[in-house]
């Protein structure tokens, strides 16, 4: 597996940064604040947080964004970076692409330590160790149970051009969603370019809305608005643990991918740095996430959904990841040209 570098341009296209980022003082021996900048729940990261200090008795300051804006904060403070640890985004893809921006430092905890860099299809860590994956996510299809049953719900891509679903699926707009990127290009790697705009043309018809935001189809199915959306995981389980008739299929073959975490090169506080990546792989952390929805990838936290590393590692599609990072710009212009 290679690197996703062509995705820098368009991860840098943010043109906000990080309002008030006053990172953590330490003397980089540990022992004094760890600064967290991650771009997930706010309330999750805030847990976390909570629970390391608990541990480890050191502060922990949580800095939230979204993740374009993070990487361009973090470029912006390249030569006096104020994070220690950066944490979330998706996937890897912005985590490969910020390889190539010099920001990133090398550290693989012990807990990682022996862990293959690819296994089954899933990427768990970089080769050079500037990232550690701590969780799954999957991409597949969240479904509404009053308006469909589990039998008749789609079970691979395919199932998606079934007439019956014309007018009833919502999928992000790939030309402003990572998600939907990732959903295009994984399609073109498995059928081939032509035959996967084809698969598109269509998929298009099948759609009653593509909005730009990653997390509104499964909004949208649990809302009724749609009978089938296109997302990852944890938001269809997140809804359906607020009581929504939402559940989700995991498609016959689909990208999985580790959500990652990385220390940041010269981070005033390196130790605490390492010691929080540490504990972001502990069971007291990887069950934090898993109350949340989230996949755990220590074995020995269970998944509070039904999905878990050994069960949808056998549905991970092993992606070209060159063929990615020469290309992911160009499906996403091209996207716009047809569809927009």
């Amino acid at each position: 597996m290679k690197r996703f570098g062509g995705l820098a341009a368009s991860i840098l296209l943010a043109t906000g940064l990080l309002a008030g980022c006053a990172g953590g003082t330490s003397d980089g021996g540990g022992g004094g604040r760890i600064t967290l900048y991650s771009p997930e729940t706010p309330d999750f990261t805030k847990e976390l947080a909570q629970k390391y200090e608990e541990m480890h008795g050191e502060k922990v300051d949580v800095h939230y964004a979204g993740t374009n804006i993070l990487v361009n904060q973090m470029m912006a403070e390249k030569d006096n970076p104020k994070a220690d640890v950066w944490y979330g985004g998706g996937g890897i893809l912005p985590f490969e692409a910020a390889v190539e921006r010099g920001i990133l430092a090398s550290y693989i905890p012990d807990f990682a330590a022996d862990w293959n860099v690819v296994e089954n299809g899933i990427k768990l860590k970089h080769e050079d160790g500037k990232y550690v994956g701590v969780e799954l996510f999957v991409l597949g299809f969240a479904y509404n149970t009053d308006l469909v049953s589990e039998e008749e719900a789609p079970k691979t891509w395919a199932d998606l051009l079934d007439p019956k679903w014309e007018g009833k699926i919502q999928f992000p707009n790939p030309a402003a969603s990572g998600t939907a990127t990732l959903m295009v290009m994984d399609q073109m790697m498995q059928q081939g370019e032509e035959k996967a705009w084809e698969y598109f043309e269509k998929l298009v018809k099948q759609a009653n809305s593509i909005p730009d935001s990653g997390s509104a189809p499964t909004k949208a199915v649990s809302m009724g608005e749609a009978h089938i959306g296109i997302g990852f995981d944890f938001m269809a389980y997140e809804q359906k643990a607020k009581g929504e008739t939402v559940d989700f299929i995991v498609p016959d073959k689909t990208p999985v991918l580790v959500n990652p975490a990385t220390l940041i090169e010269g981070g005033p506080n390196a130790e605490g740095g390492k010691k929080f990546m540490d504990f972001l792989l502990s069971e007291e952390a990887q069950q934090i996430m898993a109350d949340w929805y989230h996949i755990p990838i220590n074995p020995k936290v269970e998944s509070k959904t039904p999905l878990s590393l050994e069960k949808v590692k056998e549905h991970a599609v092993d992606l070209d990841i060159d063929w990615v990072n020469a290309n992911y710009d160009r499906v996403r212009n091209e996207w716009k040209d047809k569809f927009q």
